[in-house]
């Protein structure tokens, strides 16, 4: 890998001469496959953008230019090419670099990014700048078809369309995929343009044959013509962008004269460029989803089925299915994430009643209210992270209305490698200040079970959250039954001290109440809470503690100090949970480690807040 070796920033990769560019994309590719081989990541859409990416470093000056790629799980070799290739073996490691646009990581990242929809907003806020401070740099935002079917990057094209003056680039980057397989009326209408490819190559040759007064009339004829040749090149056009492509996204020696022409022109432009997710790699190619994320693995075999315990997306996807089975009226709906929210099996057994909406998190949780508003009884599979870009919904279409709709929760919590953007760390304070709103936190894969049943048969909305990844191991039994609305259950009987643990902080709260001799309440219900647990706790003990792998400012324990306060109760309590940062990525169980959320660090906490005073803690001085 010569070439790559030798490229520390985007300068010297423009010191070299343009055919040595395609070896440079091959040496780059070569790099990310066994770089995140060893690592894990995001490997098919890195592959898929390996020339996009050279061709752009090439052409524009970055990082005076700015460079905005939305969601950002695409910029690994953005990363390498601008500094950190040394640093590539600790993505999203622990302390490592970050597996998204970071600013402050690199002035190359000059939008934090990983939620998608976003890069279109972002730059066109950027060019604004740019204008009012009488600079004269451009801006790009790369986003993919799988991105443009959000709201969000629609309204930003209505805006930009009318600031004929800034100097904003936007690529639809179209490789016919997002994560889950590409749904809606904007796939569909973008390969009726792909089909339309001659259009593209005729106006070229009709461009550089004719002479200027006959090329001006032909372009204002061709404005409409092309209208009937493909309608959807139209659409980019009447938002008030100059539309050009598609064009091949692995062809430098397309991509590179496009982008430099483009450089030139000013007002809003629209690249249109077609790629191939796991470009290079026949693994990848043939299954790019599979090979979307991934864990460390050997090249030459690719990944290999592996034996693990039952996740909780499983727990959920086999509750669906079961659920749909004895009830007609279920309807599942995922914003895009078929897979990694388990609906798989789903899809498959009851197609008529499922429902990818595309990454639209907004419109799921209203279609999912319309939905309920006839007698359906829809179920929202949503991650935790993503039901906070649909809150407005959640409260006024499905809280203030009370409808029935289920929302299962997934990621819940740290989730590890993806970091900060993709921690659902707040959806306990989000939700439980919502009126009509139902929220339980599983324990274990059965309590999800039991709990997602609950949550179907309350007659109004109600969510279940769970984390990412496998439980304890618990056995899950067949029965779809349900577990007692509003109570909670005592886990460990002690004295003295009683821990009121949610959700997975369960399990460690028990191990530390064993070393502790404190009694341990699996409190299930956020909302409502079991108060009379509560109070029964607070009587016949002498310290309270909170745990829960969410927000501490709002959350769980703060619903408990609100109930002792409202009962008029004093009593020593510690409130455990994620601190008021922004907790980084790497291995969750460190992760956890890191904030005292595991059963070491919660008899820590304890001991510090409480100390000696209680003589049945046992306290090591060690």
């Amino acid at each position: 890998m010569t070439l790559l070796q030798a490229i520390n920033d985007p300068a010297e990769l423009r010191r070299l001469k343009p055919e040595q560019l395609n070896l440079l994309a091959e040496e780059l590719r070569q790099f990310l496959l066994e770089s995140v081989s060893r690592s894990g990541g995001h490997l098919s859409s890195n592959l898929g953008t390996v020339e996009l990416t050279i061709a752009l470093h090439y052409v524009f000056d970055t990082p005076r230019d700015r460079l905005v790629w939305d969601v950002g799980h695409q910029t690994y070799g953005h990363k390498v090419l601008t500094g950190r290739r040394e640093r590539m073996h600790t993505l999203r490691q622990w302390q490592g670099i970050s597996g998204f646009p970071r600013r402050s990581e690199s002035p190359y990242d000059t939008f934090g990014t990983a939620h998608s929809s976003t890069s279109i907003s972002a730059a066109l806020g950027m060019a604004r700048a740019a204008r009012l401070k009488g600079e004269n740099w451009r801006t790009i935002a790369v986003i993919g078809d799988g991105a443009m079917s959000a709201g969000m990057a629609f309204e930003a094209l209505n805006n930009a369309g009318v600031q004929q003056d800034v100097n904003l680039l936007v690529i639809l980057n179209d490789n016919d995929m997002s994560i889950s397989p590409p749904v809606g009326a904007l796939n569909r209408y973008l390969a009726r343009l792909m089909s339309g490819r001659f259009y593209a190559a005729a106006k070229d040759v009709g461009n550089s044959m004719l002479p200027g007064p006959v090329r001006a009339l032909a372009r204002r004829l061709t404005e409409h013509a092309k209208g009937f040749v493909v309608p959807p090149a139209t659409m980019f056009e009447e938002f008030g962008f100059n539309y050009v492509g598609p064009i091949d996204g692995h062809d430098l020696d397309s991509l590179i004269p496009t982008l430099e022409n483009l450089r030139e022109l000013k007002g809003p432009q629209f690249l249109h460029v077609v790629t191939r997710k796991g470009q290079g790699y026949k693994l990848a190619e043939a299954d790019p989803i599979l090979y979307h994320g991934t864990g460390k693995f050997d090249p030459a075999e690719g990944i290999l089925p592996a034996v693990a315990k039952t996740t909780y997306t499983e727990v959920f996807g086999n509750w669906l299915c079961d659920m749909a089975a004895i009830d007609e009226r279920l309807v599942g709906i995922t914003p895009a994430m078929r897979e990694g929210s388990g609906l798989v099996r789903f899809e498959q057994m009851f197609p008529e009643r499922y429902f990818d909406v595309g990454i639209a998190e907004q419109h799921a949780v209203t279609f999912g209210a319309g939905l309920a508003t006839e007698g359906m009884k829809p179920v929202v599979a949503i991650y935790s992270t993503f039901l906070q870009r649909a809150y407005d919904q959640l409260i006024h279409d499905v809280a203030l209305q009370n409808l029935d709709v289920t929302f299962a929760l997934d990621r819940a919590g740290l989730v590890g490698a993806d970091g900060a953007t993709h921690a659902g760390n707040y959806d306990i304070a989000f939700v439980r200040c919502i009126p009509n709103m139902v929220l339980m936190a599983a324990s274990d894969e059965n309590e999800c079970r039991r709990m997602l049943t609950t949550a179907y048969r309350y007659p109004g909305p109600a969510a279940v959250r769970y984390p990412r990844g496998a439980g304890p191991g618990v056995a899950i039994e067949p029965a779809l039954s349900t577990v007692p609305f509003g109570k909670g259950e005592i886990r460990r009987q002690g004295k003295g001290l009683a821990i009121l643990a949610f959700g997975p902080m369960v399990a460690p709260s028990v191990a530390a109440g064993a070393e502790l001799g404190a009694t341990v309440a699996n409190m299930r219900f956020i909302k409502p809470l079991d108060v009379e647990l509560v109070t029964q706790l607070a009587r016949e003990h002498d310290q309270l503690v909170t745990v829960e792998e969410g927000s501490v400012m709002g959350g769980a324990g703060a619903a408990v100090a609100e109930a002792l306060a409202a009962a008029g109760i004093v009593k020593p309590l510690l409130m455990l949970g994620l601190p008021d940062v922004f907790i980084q990525h790497g291995d969750p169980a460190l992760l956890l480690s890191s904030v005292g959320l595991d059963a070491k660090g919660i008899a820590a906490s304890i001991r510090r807040c409480f100390g000696a005073a209680e003589p049945r803690l046992v306290v090591n001085n060690s």
